[in-house]
């Protein structure tokens, strides 16, 4: 996709789905081709890092296949070999950008005798992986990287996986999934210590597919997290909800294009991913929650969004474990609230596809917004409205090939008072594919015209 140019648009209105959670389509296609017998998933997000996944899987002997779906999305069938089965892949597995599908498959992989190599593009080689392989070891899998611990890295499983019990140094729900899926192979008990909590599809999803897991909270307010190994997991039907890291952009756009309403159905709502949501209503959004239920473990509801007037506030580093994804676009909502917003704790910004904290602060300030960082902490100083806009459509934001600041500047656009462009919109598609169709349909004007 080449560059993209968003204009500012009018009032926003209508209902869209928000694609997939991609979370929890990784986790349904990998623990699926853990169990024994067919998994039927619907709603699968179907971009770049999903099916990065699955092709890893199907290189191990997994059989999956895509077959028409109803008016809810699609329908994948995973047929899975059980804990154990999977084969030894004849070629490197290539997980392109999908740093979740290379963390989740270390844990697999750690837990199978089978020896496995793993590569990505430049951004994901460039992601360190030793909180993850520190753990991994303790297990008995042997972790051989040339570049310090980045890909390309080599991942010789257990012959006899060990249950562990580890302590995080600080919370991450892909050290703690990765462990949880070695434990699956080991024989006993094995327990993961997150100091905070943190997205917990794993632990829903494996139970949801018949592991004996428990969940229990420390004396000092830390969670324990139990799984007993070697269980024979049964198939199961996944209805994947509407993905709320990416909902958060169309969210965010009709909070802040004056006049929008939308509506975005099927969203789902895991306590340990809606710091967002939570924010925003601090800040003054009007955000409406109706329909609550569950599917497979999953709370879900719909979702009402009316474009509100913002105040800025502080948001507390305690908080960054359940919005680390939406820190970019929740810089887009803070340019236009009244005020100062303040960001605090986002070290972790740091290592994620780009150093986002950098390219974030870069990019509000290209658009004329004052900001700063201070440590690890963002500061924005809101116009009380559309943000100054200074970018013209001659002129580019440089968001280092990062789907999440890619989506974030173009909602930046659409609330702007002049255009915003952004250098290329490729990596939208890991994530989000549709999103310029999407935010079209709803209003915005999107155009993929060379900036």
């Amino acid at each position: 996709m080449r560059a993209l140019t968003s204009h500012p648009a009018a009032p926003l209105s209508g209902a869209v789905r928000p694609p997939g959670d991609k979370s929890i389509s990784h986790r349904a296609v990998i623990i699926g081709a853990l169990a024994v017998g067919e998994t039927v998933v619907r709603g699968l997000l179907e971009g770049e890092d999903v099916r990065r996944t699955i092709q890893a899987m199907r290189a191990m002997g997994v059989a999956a296949e895509r077959v028409d779906g109803d008016e809810n999305g699609n329908e994948w069938r995973i047929h899975g070999v059980g804990i154990g089965g999977l084969a030894p892949p004849e070629d490197v597995l290539d997980l392109g950008n999908s740093g979740t599908g290379a963390r989740l498959l270390l844990g697999v992989l750690a837990g199978h005798p089978i020896t496995a190599t793993l590569t990505g593009d430049a951004s994901l080689r460039a992601r360190p992986m030793d909180r993850i392989a520190e753990p991994l070891v303790m297990a008995g899998a042997r972790i051989d990287a040339r570049r310090g611990c980045r890909l390309p890295l080599t991942v010789i499983g257990a012959a006899e996986p060990m249950p562990i019990d580890y302590r995080l140094p600080m919370a991450s729900a892909q050290v703690k999934s990765a462990v949880l899926l070695a434990g699956l192979s080991a024989p006993g008990e094995t327990s993961v210590v997150e100091p905070a909590p943190t997205r917990d599809h794993t632990e829903r999803m494996l139970v949801h597919f018949g592991a004996d897991l428990r969940v229990e909270e420390e004396p000092d307010g830390a969670r324990r997290i139990t799984l007993v190994g070697q269980p024979e997991l049964a198939p199961a039907e996944i209805d994947v909800p509407a993905d709320i890291s990416s909902a958060a952009f169309p969210l965010v756009a009709a909070l802040v294009v004056p006049g929008s309403e939308i509506d975005l159905p099927g969203v789902g709502m895991n306590p340990g991913r809606i710091g967002l949501i939570q924010t925003l209503r601090d800040m003054g959004a009007e955000i409406e929650t109706s329909g609550e239920r569950e599917a497979a473990g999953e709370p879900i509801a719909d979702l009402r969004v009316r474009a509100s007037a913002l105040q800025g506030i502080e948001v507390p580093a305690e908080r960054a474990p359940l919005m680390i994804d939406e820190y970019p676009i929740l810089g887009v909502a803070a340019a236009s609230a009244r005020g100062r917003t303040v960001m605090r704790g986002l070290g972790e910004l740091r290592v994620k596809e780009s150093d986002r904290l950098a390219a974030l602060a870069e990019g509000l300030a290209a658009c004329g917004v004052g900001v700063e960082v201070e440590g690890d902490d963002l500061i924005v100083e809101g116009a009380g409205g559309p943000p100054p806009g200074g970018v013209a459509v001659a002129t580019t934001i440089a968001t280092r090939h990062d789907h999440r600041l890619q989506m974030s500047f173009l909602v930046m656009g659409a609330a702007a008072q002049q255009p915003v462009a952004i250098d290329h919109g490729g990596a939208i598609a890991t994530s989000f594919p549709g999103f310029v169709d999407l935010m079209n349909n709803l209003g915005a004007k999107i155009d993929t015209e060379a900036a």
